[in-house]
């Protein structure tokens, strides 16, 4: 079977936020993850919250560190599934 490469996005967080920093990742690179498992929490000026993983798989790449500012569909990390 094919693997995929999904990206995990920062989603729209509402209430006109348009950007999160980084506050705790819950999963490494290499690390298996299933859907819904908490992936990363960021913070907003607002509230926190804990983006889950969209999809069974190995993470392969995290994009940002802790504490670091993303904007709202910015790329995150990748999960590789097959």
């Amino acid at each position: 079977m094919k693997k995929v490469n999904r990206e995990v996005l920062l989603p729209d967080l509402g209430e006109g936020i348009t950007k999160a920093i980084i506050a705790l990742w819950c999963v490494q690179p290499g690390q298996d993850v299933h859907v819904d498992d908490d992936f990363v929490e960021v913070v907003t000026d607002k509230a926190s919250f804990v983006v889950p993983a969209p999809q069974t798989g190995v993470v392969q790449e995290i994009r940002y560190k802790e504490k670091e500012e993303v904007a709202v569909g910015a790329t995150l990390a990748v999960i590789e599934s097959s």
